[in-house]
């Protein structure tokens, strides 16, 4: 299956293909301008390739948790092209690509991620790789970092950003089960394609009005107002 992916939902702004086993991929840090920066990605994966968008299967995306304005652009991206040429959707957790990417680059079994989440808060779940793939052990949530803890007496590693902004409370939490950190660690569009062909072949292909974003935390305008 060839897979275009794409993931804005934090500073890692990435897009690759997966065209007939061959794997094509652009990645940028940036703080801004997600929208005009993964389109023009896109267009220099397919020179690359030397195809067109017509010989895609299905389109990946990140789906969140992240910056809401990156979590609406991938999102809104991902929608416009699938509805276009009538594309199947593969949306894909930002934190699972993150904990993917921690663990096929470590020998990390369990993995503790934290993506800061701004307003003195975190984006978090906990993961074990199983088999080279990880799988979510509790559940996503935003909360914070004083409550993220270790689910059991494991070494974890921390992976994310959330890991340099709240270092000191969160090495606290988990002590001396924390063998390791990792906060230069992001979801990017590479992974979303491993963790894609993983959902295709499990039958989990969505339509184009199904691809939905996560954001975990819902009024941001609230919280703001109570600081």
């Amino acid at each position: 299956m060839n897979i275009l992916a794409l993931d804005t939902c934090t500073e890692c702004c990435s897009a690759a293909l997966l065209y007939q086993g061959t794997l094509f991929e652009r990645v940028e840090m940036t703080t801004r301008g997600h929208s005009d920066l993964i389109l023009g990605m896109m267009d220099d994966l397919f020179n690359q390739a030397g195809i067109s968008l017509s010989e895609v299967d299905a389109l990946a995306f990140g789906r969140g948790p992240g910056s809401f304005t990156g979590v609406r652009v991938g999102v809104g991206v991902a929608q416009g092209i699938a509805f276009a040429r009538s594309l199947p959707v593969l949306p894909i957790s930002s934190l699972q690509a993150l904990a993917q990417d921690a663990a096929d680059n470590t020998d990390a079994e369990y993995i503790a991620v934290a993506i800061d989440a701004r307003m003195g808060e975190i984006y978090c779940a906990s993961y074990r790789s199983i088999d080279g793939v990880v799988n979510l052990l509790d559940e996503e949530r935003v909360c914070p970092p004083e409550k993220f803890l270790p689910l059991s007496n494991e070494r974890w590693l921390g992976a994310g950003t959330g890991w340099g902004t709240y270092e000191e409370v969160l090495s606290n939490n988990f002590s001396d089960q924390l063998h390791a950190i990792q906060v230069e660690c992001y979801p990017q569009a590479r992974t979303v394609i491993s963790l894609a062909k993983i959902d295709s072949d499990a039958g989990k292909l969505l339509s184009a009005e199904q691809a939905m974003p996560v954001y975990l935390r819902n009024n941001v305008a609230k919280k703001k107002a109570e600081q």
